[in-house]
């Protein structure tokens, strides 16, 4: 699976960008504020969702004409070639078309598949567990398409469960239809959430280089997640006199956390030196890629943005070796062309600069 064109208009700080591309790694380099993390977050776009930077329709619109703007590309893998485009008018969502066709996020999210990396994450490990939840919840979209409505939902009805606890609400006729909506959906965000982690767990094992491996648990905040629907209907309903007294829901998957470990030390993510935790964070991501691919026949389109940072010349290497034995397009940013050396010939490179306001995007040449 990979992109073979992009086309970017009035995108971020790109006026127009057309790009023509192959299946190999993609290397993006340009000083800082050049436009290189505006160019892969229009390729985040390709997947479910609100791209890497989780920005509205509205902020990615280039200032100051604020025009609306449009993102075509054609998407490739071994069976089908589809025709893909996002726009928005006026700072309105963006409507995603299909072959010319409306397609809803769903669909899209069938079609094509996105993981990334980015600097933000890099704190993953000693942030709060809400950072972490949304790391895993983008890990089982890319497995389970429907997963954000499951999530959607389950959110909904807790929303109006913790009104009814804030207003001391005491009668349980009020609460029994909300609860069963949160454990049917609870309970299904909590068994794709474990499905996930298993395979992320597996995947890990299957690398071909000895990349770092994080060990990774499901947990709670409180007690444990009750496993089925049944279990969580009811616990909710044991908790009320609890939640009452706190205003707030206290038990559930919004309670989830995702702890790791480096599994060749024991040593948790959260204690780990800096570039330890970002080559954890790296082999997490890997691992989504292999699972998925043989899931669906292909790698998944990978965007890494810096990730040169905090790993020294043997771990980029490996890096490097890695992402060609998966055979993903894998679209990675960097400041200096240096960062890419071990790459070789095995990538394409794009250079980004800035005209005033304006990126501008060229082909550079490899090195020999």
């Amino acid at each position: 699976m990979h992109l073979t064109s992009l086309v970017l208009s009035h995108f971020r700080s790109h006026k127009h960008v057309r790009l023509d591309v192959d299946a190999k790694p993609v290397v993006v380099f340009g000083p800082n504020g050049a436009g290189k993390t505006n160019l892969i977050e229009a390729v985040s776009l390709f997947s479910p969702g609100r791209g890497l930077r989780r920005a509205s329709a509205a902020e990615m619109a280039r200032r100051p004409e604020a025009l609306g703007w449009k993102i075509s590309g054609t998407v490739e893998s071994a069976e089908a070639r589809h025709e893909i485009a996002f726009t928005s008018e006026g700072g309105a969502a963006r409507q995603v078309t299909i072959d010319d066709k409306s397609a809803s996020q769903v669909a899209l999210g069938r079609l094509c598949r996105v993981v990334w990396l980015i600097p933000a994450m890099d704190r993953l490990w000693i942030e709060g567990a809400e950072g972490r939840r949304r790391f895993l919840d983008r890990a089982v979209l890319s497995f389970f398409p429907d997963h954000a409505q499951a999530v959607l939902d389950y959110e909904k009805a807790m929303r109006e469960r913790n009104r009814l606890l804030k207003e001391q609400i005491r009668d349980p006729h009020w609460y029994g239809a909300l609860e069963a909506q949160m454990a049917r959906a609870g309970a299904e965000v909590h068994a794709k959430r474990q499905a996930t982690v298993m395979r992320l767990a597996r995947a890990q094992e299957q690398a071909e280089t000895q990349f770092p491996v994080a060990a990774l648990e499901l947990t709670q905040s409180e007690g444990a997640m009750p496993e089925t629907e049944a279990d969580l209907r009811e616990a909710l309903a044991e908790s009320r006199f609890r939640d009452l007294a706190a205003g707030r829901t206290l038990i559930g998957p919004h309670r989830a956390d995702l702890y790791g470990v480096f599994a060749a030390k024991g040593v948790p993510a959260s204690d780990c030196s800096t570039g330890e935790q970002k080559a954890l964070l790296i082999s997490l991501i890997l691992a989504n890629a292999r699972a998925l691919a043989q899931d669906i026949g292909a790698p998944p389109i990978v965007l890494l943005d810096e990730v040169a940072a905090h790993l020294d010349a043997g771990r980029r290497a490996t890096l490097y070796d890695e992402i060609c034995a998966l055979g993903a397009q894998a679209w990675m940013t960097g400041t200096e062309p240096e960062f890419f050396a071990e790459l070789g010939p095995r990538a394409q490179r794009l250079q980004v600069g800035a005209e005033g306001a304006e990126s501008l995007v060229v082909t550079a040449a490899n090195p020999h």
